[in-house]
């Protein structure tokens, strides 16, 4: 498989191209299984109660986010998504070099099906780093205005300041794993053979202004409106930073717009990248190749 190239196609089966302990970092925004999208509905949710007609593309039902934990049709939906993540975990681990990092951005509701999931494929999960929006919506209804609408004014004046909800959602969970080094080996000896497994941190402070496992980055004004959930550039950059060395190979399997990809090609990193919808394949393709313009 060819560097600095961004496939389109299913990133399951891509993946078993690309040659054993070839890759120095793998950083991607997998889908969440959580959400109304299709590109983030890849798990078999087929028996959800809330949703609605089947998805014309993955025959599932698109559904919402219950408030009172999962319905019954829904409970067998973490343990689906676990194994649908266990599924490409261990073509992650084979591709990655001894002592190389894995960085995964994953949803606050899921992410520990994530961890478990890349535990039992012998990931060793290293850290959790927080990163800080500047924006996010508060989604939390006034349980006054509920009783309102229900005539109830006099619960509606009790319950005046509560909530239905949750608080505002300011922080994202990036997940770092680490593929363990050769059995009686060591990380400096690691970094001598394989390039990795030690970090980089003067680099992290310089988008981090400190040494903490949390970092606040917001988008760019010109870095918006690619795709749903895209991250920003400096941050995607400051990762990479952190655990890799110039002309080091940077795998994304779930590309997205390709901002892992253009943020590997700003660093004089090797990326390689995967992405199975079409506009967003295209839209990355379209940043990469005016990036060099």
């Amino acid at each position: 498989m060819d560097l600095n190239e961004i496939y389109q196609g299913d990133s399951l089966e891509l993946i078993k191209k690309i040659e054993t302990e070839s890759i120095h970092l793998i950083l991607s925004d997998i889908p969440y299984g959580i959400n109304y999208e299709e590109w983030d509905v890849l798990h078999n949710n087929k028996n959800s109660a809330l949703g609605k007609e089947n998805n014309k593309k993955t025959g599932f039902k698109t559904r919402g986010k219950p408030l009172n934990g999962w319905s019954e049709a829904d409970k067998k939906i973490p343990e689906e998504y676990q194994q649908w993540v266990e599924k490409w975990a261990e073509d992650w681990l084979r591709v990655l070099k001894p002592g190389a990092s894995c960085f995964v951005f994953a949803g606050r509701r899921m992410s520990h099906r994530v961890i478990v999931a890349f535990e039992n494929k012998g990931f060793v999960f290293k850290d959790m780093l927080a990163w800080k929006r500047g924006k996010a919506v508060l989604k939390a209804q006034r349980l006054s205005k509920v009783y309102e609408r229900r005539k109830d004014f006099e619960n509606a004046k009790n319950y005046e300041d509560w909530r239905i909800g949750n608080l505002r959602p300011t922080f994202e969970p990036i997940l770092w794993f680490m593929k363990p080094y050769k059995q009686g080996s060591t990380i400096t000896d690691n970094m001598l053979n394989n390039g990795v497994g030690a970090f980089n941190l003067d680099k992290w402070e310089k988008y981090a202004f400190n040494k903490d496992n949390i970092i606040e980055i917001t988008n760019e004004t010109s870095d918006r409106g690619f795709h749903p959930t895209q991250k920003p550039l400096l941050l995607m950059q400051a990762l990479i930073e952190l655990t890799t060395q110039e002309k080091q190979i940077v795998l994304d399997p779930f590309s997205g717009s390709g901002t892992t990809l253009l943020a590997a090609k700003k660093l004089n990193r090797n990326y390689i990248g995967f992405e199975q919808n079409e506009k967003y394949y295209k839209n990355a393709i379209k940043r990469i190749k005016e990036s060099t313009q």
